[in-house]
């Protein structure tokens, strides 16, 4: 059983737990009455998502030997994972992105910024390439080290292999105080596989956004801050600023791609060659 009846079911679930007029105290009762679905998926990623696991991944998709690709032939291809069973939006992959972007070109930021927003969940392809859900998304979180209270539903941790080594039960598990987040191996998804796929083409503020927007746990409850470097600490400002165009730009409007494309092709352009490896 994947859990999730669709991928966006998750994207729902933490925009509705973290929305802004919601007290801290109140998310566990949030929790409780989230669908049998969202529960199943994180006892998945909670259980299997070990430290063995998460540093394969990142070994096999480091690689990037998965093929080349365009940055909008890579949008096209993910637009090709339809969510059938989501009843509240018939939205397209696409459209959802170019709405997180359009967003935060309305409120002026950067170019860079704005095709982060573009492209922050891209990484979602490892779907079509037939990862399981707990797998492709969900909260992130570090393995190797004991997990935070603060995650959602921790309770599920007690399956996964990691409780019983006990170097990973400690505070600080395999890593050193201030080690720095590039030094920590975080539950794999969406959000690391595409910063290894475009991490040698972006400005280091859009990447900690790509890496670490669904680190909730750091950077929406203010845990891990002992593993974090100085650059860390400063990144995450920015990452706190994308953090609601991730979450509330989710409209029933539908963005014209007609009159919009050659804005975000010319900025693809500015950053990306014509194809980049997988």
């Amino acid at each position: 059983m994947e859990g999730l009846d669709s991928l966006d079911q998750w994207d729902d679930f933490v925009s509705g737990r973290y929305d802004p007029n919601r007290q801290t105290a109140d998310f566990r009762k949030y929790d409780a009455t989230a669908p049998d679905g969202v529960r199943e998926f994180y006892r998945l990623n909670h259980t299997f998502q070990t430290r063995e696991f998460v540093r394969d991944k990142k070994r096999r998709y480091g690689a990037r030997i998965t093929g080349e690709m365009g940055i909008w032939e890579a949008l096209d291809y993910l637009n090709t994972l339809v969510d059938e069973s989501d009843p509240d939006t018939d939205l397209s992959q696409i459209e959802h992105l170019l709405q997180t972007a359009e967003a935060i070109r309305r409120d002026g930021h950067p170019r860079w910024m704005v095709l982060a927003g573009l492209l922050h969940d891209l990484g979602k392809v490892l779907c079509l390439y037939g990862e399981p859900q707990w797998a492709v998304v969900g909260d992130t979180f570090p393995v190797g080290c004991a997990w935070s209270e603060k995650i959602v539903y921790p309770e599920y941790f007690r399956d996964n292999p990691d409780a019983r080594v006990p170097e990973y039960q400690t505070r600080l598990g395999v890593y050193s105080e201030g080690c720095g987040l590039s030094n920590v191996d975080l539950s794999w998804g969406h959000d690391e596989y595409l910063y290894q796929v475009v991490k040698e083409y972006l400005p280091l503020e859009a990447l900690y956004m790509i890496r670490y927007h669904s680190f909730y746990a750091a950077h929406r409850e203010g845990q891990y801050d002992y593993l974090m470097d100085p650059q860390d600490r400063a990144m995450f400002e920015w990452v706190r600023k994308f953090n609601p165009y991730d979450l509330y730009s989710k409209s029933a409007a539908r963005p014209s791609l007609a009159e919009v494309k050659p804005f975000y092709e010319e900025l693809v352009a500015e950053y990306f060659p014509a194809k980049i490896a997988w």
